[in-house]
Formats: structure tokens, sequence, C-alpha cells
């Protein structure tokens, strides 16, 4: 059954509004037509089925009238937000998109000290509204309900000023004074994760220096030295495995 993605103010009185793109992908792309039956997700966790009642394609809006509604169930898994240096080139499309697929909350794009990436203001701007692009896409494609929250780009020092937002803290470190990923995480069974990736020559001693004697863990990812663009889906994915079930 197709799916598509709606923003919430789109669904009202029992039917929702498709517009723009997605409402070119169901009409020109999967030609579908009056009564097909589709699946709709509004980015918070709501997921409704219904049967189309209008198909404009000059318009480019599909009228969906809603059959059933469902709503997430309680999640007792962590709440994972990732701290990201903006890797060189697109690689961050590609973070993006798989931290989507992992079960990310949120995703916080960082300019560090080492950070190769320098946006202006415009640039930036165009940038953070690709990545949420590509998070909703993602989304629909892996049969998320919700949407990871793609925020503005921030400074490291930014983000270090919010660690107490958070139960766990973890920051991947290429320095000796480390523990294990396994140690750093247990105990761990509910609650909000921060998780810190560095850039391309990892975070420099002044950076780390800014979370000690907090309640940050620095920790390893193993013997081999990690690109920023693989270290952090790894770190979510052997999150994924220890909390899930």
């Amino acid at each position: 059954m197709s799916r598509f993605y709606a923003p919430k103010e789109n669904i009202k009185g029992g039917r929702i509004l498709i517009e723009g793109e997605e409402a070119h992908h169901a009409l020109d792309v999967m030609r579908l037509k009056g009564d097909d039956k589709v699946v709709v997700f509004d980015g918070t966790g709501a997921e409704y089925t219904g049967f189309i009642k209008e198909a404009d394609k000059r318009r480019k809006r599909v009228i969906v009238e809603i059959v059933r509604t469902e709503r997430p169930s309680p999640e007792k898994a962590p709440e994972i937000t990732l701290a990201q240096a903006i890797p060189k080139k697109n690689k961050m499309n590609y973070i993006v998109e798989k931290a989507t697929e992992l079960g990310i909350k949120r995703i916080m794009p960082l300019v560090t000290a080492r950070t190769i990436v320098r946006v202006d203001t415009e640039a930036s701007g165009k940038k953070v509204a690709k990545w949420r692009r590509i998070a909703t896409e993602a989304a629909k494609q892996c049969g998320r309900r919700d949407v990871p929250e793609v925020s503005e780009v921030l400074s490291y020092k930014e983000t270090a000023g919010m660690l107490e937002a958070y139960d766990l803290v973890l920051f991947a470190y290429l320095a000796k004074e480390t523990v294990p990923l396994k140690e750093a995480i247990g105990g761990f069974t509910s609650g909000k994760i921060l998780v810190f990736i560095g850039p391309e020559g990892d975070f420099t001693p002044d950076e780390a220096a800014l979370l000690k004697n907090t309640n940050a863990r620095f920790v390893s990812l193993g013997r081999r030295v990690l690109r920023s663009e693989t270290a952090g889906l790894f770190l979510l994915s052997v999150l994924n495995y220890e909390f899930s079930g």
C-alpha cells in the first residue's frame, strides 16, 4: 500500500490534504486515483489509513478520507540525539538518512574547531532544509511514523551547554582516557541519550576539556579509527542492539 507524509496541520475533520512533492509522487509517479487506499503519517507518530476522495493533478493536491487512525504506544527504548560534526562533501546527507532508519530522535549538525565545512547563514539554512527533507523521505521509506528533528547548525560550545537535558552523554573520543562503550552504557535502561561524534581529526583537547567534570562519558568505539560518517552510525547500531526488546 502506498505511504505518504502530510504535516499535522494538514489533517482536519477526518480528512488529509496531501500537496506539493508528495501529491506529485502520488498522482504522477504512483498514478493513484479516486478511491485508491493509502497510508499517511504525520511525523509525530500517528498513522492514518484512508481512501483518496479527490485527486487534482493540475493543482497538485490529494484529499484522503480517514477510515482508521493508529497512534504510537509509549516507547521503552531510550530517546537518542546525535550531535554530529558536519563531514566533507555530501556525507551528512547519508548520515541523516541512515540515522533516521536507525530510529534517531534528533540530529544536531555541529561546527567544531576541526570541521572543514564552513557554512554561512544562507547556506546553512539551505543545507538544514535539505537534511529535513531527507529525514522525512527516509522515515517514509523505512516505515517510521515519526520524523526525527534536524536542528539548525550549532556551534560545539552551544551543544556542550545542553548536557543537563540528557540522562546519558556519550562522547566518542580517540584519546586514551576513555572507557569501552559497553561499560559506559552498562546499567542504563531508559531516558535521553546525547551522542557526540567529531569531525575528521577528532575533537580538540580544548573541546574535550569543556566536557570534563560533567555527566559526559568519554568512550572508545574500538581499536579501529572510524570515519566520522561511520562512527555515529556504528554507535547508533550498538545502542539499538543493546536497548531493543
